[in-house]
């Protein structure tokens, strides 16, 4: 299995998205800051990639393939936290949707 962080990776691409809340043009070219659309894509990728190794891991695990019980287990809980975070993202920016929506000029 990778050594991949879900939660480093996910979070890198959100707090990387803050610099757009703080005043960045995400369209500028060499700013190194990408379109809030472009992160979250890549997020939600992350999210299903750790989904498809926790699948081969329980697949692993219950057909009897070499995958410890702990190594199932931890690569569900990745995933788990991944969706989680992702999740409370999405709500954050709907939410922020709503409110200036909301706004009366």
């Amino acid at each position: 299995m990778t050594t991949f962080n879900p939660i480093s990776g996910v979070a890198a691409s959100i707090a990387s998205s803050a610099g757009t809340a703080a005043g960045i043009n995400p369209t500028q070219k060499g700013a190194g800051a990408a379109p809030f659309a472009d992160l979250m894509t890549d997020a939600v990728g992350e999210v299903n990639a750790l989904q498809d190794q926790a699948a081969v891991a329980v697949k692993g695990l219950m057909t009897g393939s070499g995958v410890d019980v702990h190594q199932a287990m931890i690569a569900t809980e990745k995933a788990s936290m991944a969706f989680e975070l992702a999740l409370a993202v999405r709500n954050k920016a709907v939410q922020a949707y709503q409110q200036v929506m909301s706004m009366q000029f």
